[in-house]
């Protein structure tokens, strides 16, 4: 199998953004190591190590990993962090029990079938079958995230809960950046669209806590966008969020 493309963007002085066709991971440089923040499909492994030693990092050097939710094209490789090297892994308190898999949000096959007869769709499905999509383990070491946490990490992270994609969903501001996660996208595979929005509903478990999380990063007084989809993004977050909230019909 070819090993999808990492394109590896300088941001800020200590925040970089690791972009693939399918999903987006940051990493974060400081004295203190790298954290990262999501970490791409279990199939990524090789492209989120690639990233690494692209800034002279190793896997030993990983502070920690923060996930903005558990869903597993977000948090895949970090089980292989976990079990191999014993990586912290932190999310909202809320996702703690997502990432050790005691319950699983996500899109059931069933709705997504519903949409397989769409070309984007069907080679999304094709794509994310091939990168471990269906692997249902956990992270059972996985903690809450914390201020006193955020103190010992490179970046200082500061916690925004995004609830709605997933029940305790959470975006992360470091060094100016907002790192959204899919609280806020700017592209996803199955989607025509370029630019600030939500993911198709059927991936939401809440689309009304979406768009209520949409209000919350609306306040945030930066403007750059790192998304979990999509590109990198420039301009006002209240903008931003203004363009992805959906328009009552």
């Amino acid at each position: 199998m070819t090993a999808a493309r990492v394109e590896l963007k300088q941001v800020t002085d200590s925040v970089h953004l690791a972009q693939t066709p399918l999903v987006n991971w940051t990493l974060v440089i400081g004295s203190e190591g790298v954290i990262l923040i999501d970490t791409g499909f279990p199939g990524d492994r090789p492209q989120v190590l690639a990233s690494l030693r692209e800034l002279g990092c190793a896997p030993e050097d990983v502070a920690a990993i923060l996930l903005t939710h558990a869903h597993i094209d977000h948090f895949g490789t970090a089980i292989w962090f976990a079990a191999e090297h014993r990586t912290p892994v932190y999310s909202h308190a809320d996702e703690v029990g997502h990432a050790k898999r005691e319950y699983l949000e996500q899109a059931s096959p069933v709705a997504v079938a519903r949409h397989a007869w769409q070309p984007r769709w069907l080679k999304w499905s094709y794509d994310i079958a091939r990168k471990g999509a269906f692997n249902h383990a956990g992270i059972p070491s996985t903690k809450p995230f914390s201020e006193d946490v955020a103190r010992t990490l490179p970046g200082r992270p500061v916690a925004i809960p995004t609830p709605g994609h997933t029940g305790g969903h959470c975006s992360f501001l470091v060094d100016g950046v907002l790192v959204s996660g899919d609280a806020l996208v700017t592209g996803h595979p199955t989607s025509a669209r370029r630019g600030p929005q939500l993911l198709h509903h059927v991936f939401n478990h809440d689309e009304l806590g979406c768009v209520r999380s949409l209000g919350a990063l609306a306040l945030l007084e930066t403007e750059v966008l790192i998304p979990g989809h999509g590109d990198l993004w420039h301009g006002p977050i209240r903008e931003l969020a203004e363009r992805a909230t959906p328009r009552r019909r």
